[in-house]
């Protein structure tokens, strides 16, 4: 019977930020993040919750409300608390390791394993159409003033309204961004390091999601 580390291949990281490593006498562009360890805080089943899950807590925090301390017991105080649903016909009882208190670390993955990493793209701000949406602007010639980077016309001369959809100014960023088909390069069970070719989402010190290539989604 396989273990729970071999069966869950996920992880939750911390971005750190990139660099360059020399792999096999060629220079790689990485992103290091800081992943793991995990520790299993509840186990979902099917008679009682409906569905076969495993909740992981990461990091540490000096604070907990009430609620959270009840749910965490004797556990430590984790300051984010994630769960991953298993495949269906899955069950949490094949898996030997999936108990409360267990801990999972970054030695799940190996080099060139291809991993998908989520997590939140950074945020911009309210921005313009030619930035969130690549707009051409107007001509900077012919009596243009001011108007050169304005949306233009965005409405209909029959409708007479603004259709649902229509690509306007608003909020850029911050939104769910999932990469698939990452190559880990390097680990480094010791310092709870995963090295990942190529770059992943959002800002340093941001929590990502990671999932080997067989792992619950």
């Amino acid at each position: 019977m396989k273990s729970a580390q071999e069966k869950i291949k996920f992880m939750l990281g911390r971005k750190i930020g990139m660099t360059q490593i020399l792999v096999d006498q060629k220079i790689v562009p990485v992103t290091v993040v800081e992943a793991g360890p995990l520790t299993v805080t509840q186990v979902k089943t099917l008679e009682k919750d409906g569905y076969a899950g495993v909740q992981f807590g990461f990091g540490l925090q000096k604070h907990l409300n009430k609620p959270q301390i009840g749910h965490l017991k004797d556990l430590n105080h984790f300051a984010y608390l994630r769960e991953i649903a298993l495949d269906d016909g899955q069950s949490v009882e094949g898996l030997e390791e999936a108990s409360v208190g267990k801990t999972l670390d970054v030695s799940i993955f190996n080099n060139k394993d291809f991993i998908k990493v989520s997590g939140m793209s950074k945020g911009k701000g309210f921005q313009g159409v030619v930035k969130r949406h690549g707009f051409h602007g107007s001509d900077k010639t012919h009596g243009t003033k001011d108007r050169w980077r304005a949306p233009g016309s965005i409405g209909s001369t029959d409708a007479q309204h603004v259709f649902k959809g229509r690509k306007m100014a608003g909020r850029m960023g911050f939104d769910r961004i999932s990469v698939k088909n990452l190559k880990v390069v390097k680990v480094e069970p010791e310092e709870n390091l995963l090295y990942i070719k190529g770059a992943i989402p959002g800002n340093k010190d941001r929590l990502v999601y990671i999932f080997g290539a067989n792992s619950a989604k």
